[in-house]
C-alpha cells in the first residue's frame, strides 16, 4: 500500500475507515483517526507531521527535546505516536506561531507553567521590545533633524535607554560620606522618567543628558564638597528631601513660590545641619549661598524635556525662589 493511501486510511474520514464493530473513531481537532481493536492510535512520524501541519524534521526535533509524549517503536524500529502527541504538537505550533519561545511553549504544553502567566511574561517582553523600537525610531528622526548630533545620539542610543549612567552621575556628585541608604533614596528620586513613546526632541534630550552624565569631569566639577560631620550632613539631606516633596505638591497644584511648609522644611534642614537657628539672618545667608551649579542646572533642563511633570530640579528652584522673596 502506498504512503498516501496508508495516510488516508488513518487520517481521512470516508469509506477507508468506517466506525463499526471492533473499530472506534476519535475526532481530534478536526482529524479522524482510526483506532484498531484493543489498541491505541498509532501514527508514523510522517503521518503525525502532516496531521499537525509541520515538517518531519520539526517532529523529530521536538521529540528529541522531550517536548512530545514518548514515542513507541514499531517492530521495524520506527517511531509511532498516539493522539496525545498530535494534540501536544498542535498546541506547540499554535504557541510558537504567537511568538512564544520554544522552551516557554513546552512548559505551557506540559502544564508546568500556566498559560496566563506565560502570556503575561511574553506581553511584558513584547512591550519592552516595542519601547526599544520607538526609541530607535525617535533617534533616527532626531538625527535627520540634527545630523551634527550623530556621535551623541549614536553613543547614547546604541542600546535601549537605561538609568545606570544617570545613577552613576549622582553617586559621583553626592557627598562620599552620605549613608548608603540615604544616598540610594536620593538617587532614586532624581532619576529622570523616560517616556515609552519618545519624540525626536526627547530622544535628543536623552542623548545629551547621557553625554553630560557620562562625563566624569563634569561630575567632579559639580560634586558637593565633603563634610566632616556625617550626622549633620544626613540631617540636612533628609530634611531637604522632605522639603522637595512638599514643593512638588505645590508645583502640582500650580502654586507660585512663597512661604509655607516646603520653605520652612528646607531652611530647617540647613539650620539643623549647621547648628543654627532658623531666623531672618540665617535665611538671608542661605538665600545668598544656595546657587545651583551650572552642570546640575543643565541636567535638570534636559531631564525636564523628557517628562512633562515637575522634577526635583523644579522643586529646588521653587524653594529657592520662595527663599529670595522679599519680606
Amino acid at each position: 500500500m502506498s504512503g498516501g493511501s496508508q495516510l488516508g486510511r488513518h487520517l481521512l474520514p470516508g469509506p477507508a475507515v468506517q466506525p463499526g464493530p471492533g473499530i472506534s473513531t476519535n475526532m481530534l481537532m478536526g482529524v479522524t483517526v482510526g483506532t484498531p481493536p484493543g489498541g491505541e492510535t498509532s501514527l508514523s512520524i510522517g503521518m503525525l507531521a502532516e496531521a499537525a501541519g509541520v515538517s518531519v524534521k520539526t517532529v523529530r526535533y521536538y521529540s528529541d527535546q522531550g517536548l512530545l509524549p514518548a514515542a513507541q517503536r514499531s517492530a521495524g524500529g520506527h517511531r509511532r505516536y498516539g493522539t496525545p502527541a498530535l494534540a501536544r504538537l498542535r498546541q506547540l505550533r499554535g504557541l510558537r506561531a504567537l511568538g512564544l519561545s520554544l522552551p516557554t511553549a513546552g512548559e505551557v504544553a506540559a502544564g508546568e507553567v500556566a498559560l496566563d502567566q506565560a502570556l503575561a511574561r511574553e506581553r511584558a517582553e513584547l512591550a519592552r521590545q516595542l519601547t526599544e523600537l520607538r526609541w530607535r525610531e525617535a533617534a533616527l528622526a532626531a538625527l535627520a533633524e540634527h545630523p551634527e548630533e550623530l556621535l551623541t545620539l549614536g553613543e547614547a542610543l546604541r542600546e535601549a535607554p537605561r538609568m545606570d549612567v544617570f545613577a552613576a552621575f549622582w553617586r559621583r556628585v553626592l557627598p562620599v560620606r552620605l549613608p548608603a541608604g540615604l544616598k540610594r533614596a536620593i538617587v532614586d528620586a532624581v532619576l529622570p522618567e523616560l517616556p515609552a513613546e519618545p519624540t525626536p526632541q526627547q530622544a535628543l534630550a536623552y542623548a545629551r543628558l547621557h553625554a553630560l552624565s557620562s562625563d566624569r569631569k563634569l561630575a567632579a566639577a559639580a560634586r558637593t564638597p565633603a563634610a566632616k560631620d556625617t550626622p549633620s550632613l544626613s540631617l540636612t539631606y533628609e530634611g531637604t528631601s522632605e522639603a522637595y516633596q512638599l514643593a512638588l505638591a505645590e508645583l502640582a497644584r500650580g502654586a507660585e513660590p512663597g512661604p509655607g511648609e516646603a520653605l520652612d522644611a528646607y531652611v530647617a534642614a540647613f539650620a539643623r545641619g549647621a547648628g543654627r537657628v532658623d531666623d531672618a539672618a540665617f535665611r538671608r545667608e542661605l538665600a545668598a549661598f544656595e546657587l545651583t551649579h551650572p552642570v546640575i542646572a543643565r541636567y535638570w533642563q534636559l531631564a525636564r524635556a523628557l517628562h512633562p511633570g515637575p522634577t526635583m530640579g523644579d522643586a529646588h528652584e521653587w524653594i529657592n525662589s520662595a527663599l529670595r522673596l522679599p519680606g
